[in-house]
């Protein structure tokens, strides 16, 4: 018991993944989290009773390849007040994404070659390190999907990067190419700068 207990993490969550590849058996595990008052919180993922837990890192969790990107990025970095009311996240094109939309997700889709393009580690709100695209990133997401998004929270987001210091130009216009909006990023940008 006493090598399960040592793979609960600071924040006080275990994984069924982290468990078998230890080499600890299902039964010792289930036992373990009845004994400590463990309850699941999202499939394979337990907390216990006084565990805080951070939904932008079991969405990391649940799905290690996707990126935090949208509604919460543009939160994450100032652009718009309103919080987001479920995780984002944007993974390549053909995975199955039926589980994590049925848990609440919002979820976008880009081509494979493009999922790491402006991806970074942050240290969220709640202090734990998930991947999320950048600044540039974030705002050709914006873009892209404009339809997504309420006008008012659209025009803010970009007016807001517009006026910010630490903007990138050149990686926002490089991004856009790449991301196939670099001509409607240009006609905001015009007008805004």
């Amino acid at each position: 018991m006493n090598e399960i207990e040592n793979l609960v993490d600071d924040s006080g969550m275990i994984t069924t993944k982290d468990v078998a590849r230890n080499n600890q058996s299902k039964a010792d595990f289930y036992n373990y989290l009845k004994k400590n008052n463990f309850e699941q919180i999202s499939r394979g993922i337990y907390a216990s009773q006084d565990a805080w837990v951070d939904p932008l890192l079991i969405a990391h969790m649940r799905c290690p390849k996707a990126v935090i990107s949208h509604d919460v990025a543009l939160h994450y970095y100032g652009l718009v007040d309103r919080e987001p009311s479920s995780p984002t996240l944007t993974i390549y094109s053909g995975y199955n994404t039926s589980r994590l939309k049925a848990a609440g997700y919002k979820v976008f889709f880009v081509k494979k070659e493009c999922l790491d393009l402006g991806k970074v580690e942050v240290t969220d709100l709640d202090g734990n390190t998930i991947p999320m695209y950048d600044l540039e990133r974030t705002m050709c997401d914006l873009v892209r999907n404009r339809n997504s998004f309420e006008i008012q929270d659209f025009n803010t987001a970009l007016k807001t990067y517009a006026r910010k210091k630490e903007k990138n130009l050149t990686k926002l216009f490089e991004y856009a190419q790449m991301l196939r909006v670099e001509k409607l990023m240009r006609s905001y940008m015009e007008v805004l700068l």
